[in-house]
């Protein structure tokens, strides 16, 4: 494990992620993402962009992509509702020797590698964790880590990207927290068109039929307000195949497809079967 002193403290730093995510489509957000990272001149400084959208609809894979493109390390970070402002930073473990070890979170590592960090999820975290961040997220762009007694300047090159789930289980960020979060993007569900290309990337095995019935049944659940994400259209898919392969493969695969939609998302999901005759009668609740 890589180690970084500073103060006299020596930091064990966390590893970059290695991710085999499937980026189509959605250009237009990753172009936002680095225009935000951007730094015209010598006195400018990177902007923290937010991506905002329902669960599901691939934030984190276009942040990744994003910095990927630029050739950086990652580092991502979970954020839950239980996240500490030392999880956010540096947490002290007792090692085998019996001694005291500071591990850098992957935001710290980030910061001081000159990578990209992407807090995902971020607005599960309560203001207490927010507060810690407060000075990194604007011009001053250091922390400081009352564990380990330190501050901690950001490297030039380090950027910075958080997503957030537009849902009702999440905290309200601070609005001294809102501010620095800027700006806001905002990812929709994708076309049809895009919707297929990345089904097609995530499970280029896939039966071209089943594909087709999976998109067409996602665009009518988008039509209706509808959150079934490509996530849910990979995994509905994913299933379908699997049973096709094994104990179901004498099954019709029309009937395979509607059964893995039902043990997914629940029955009453079948209200976007596409071909309407075939639509199971449901019973009101």
């Amino acid at each position: 494990m890589e180690t970084y002193v500073i103060e006299g403290v020596t930091l064990h730093l966390a590893h970059p992620d290695e991710l085999n995510l499937v980026c189509v489509g959605q250009e237009d957000v990753i172009k936002q993402i680095l225009a935000a990272w951007i730094v015209i001149d010598e006195k400018d400084l990177p902007l923290n962009p937010r991506l905002v959208g329902k669960p599901g609809v691939g934030k984190t894979t276009l942040a990744y992509a994003a910095a990927k493109r630029l050739g950086k390390e990652v580092y991502i970070f979970q954020a839950t509702v239980d996240t500490r402002p030392e999880d956010l930073l540096i947490t002290p473990v007792i090692s085998d020797e019996g001694r005291i070890k500071y591990m850098a979170s992957p935001i710290v590592t980030a910061m001081i590698r000159g990578g990209v960090a992407i807090i995902d999820e971020a607005n599960r975290m309560s203001e207490k964790s927010w507060a810690s961040l407060a000075p990194l997220l604007d011009s001053r762009r250091y922390v400081e880590s009352i564990v380990a007694g330190i501050k901690i300047k950001a490297h030039s090159d380090f950027r910075i990207c958080v997503t957030m789930n537009d849902d009702a289980s999440t905290f309200e960020v601070p609005e001294y927290i809102h501010s620095r979060l800027q700006p806001q993007i905002y990812v929709d569900f994708p076309e049809a068109e895009e919707e297929y290309e990345i089904l097609k990337a995530n499970l280029p095995f896939a039966d071209e039929e089943i594909l087709h019935y999976v998109v067409s049944f996602l665009q009518l659940a988008h039509q209706a307000g509808e959150d079934f994400s490509v996530r849910d259209g990979v995994n509905i898919a994913r299933y379908a195949l699997k049973r096709l392969a094994g104990t179901d493969v004498e099954k019709p695969k029309k009937e395979v497809l509607k059964e893995a939609i039902s043990q997914i998302l629940g029955r009453s999901a079948l209200i976007f079967w596409p071909d309407k005759e075939e639509r199971p009668r449901l019973r009101p609740v």
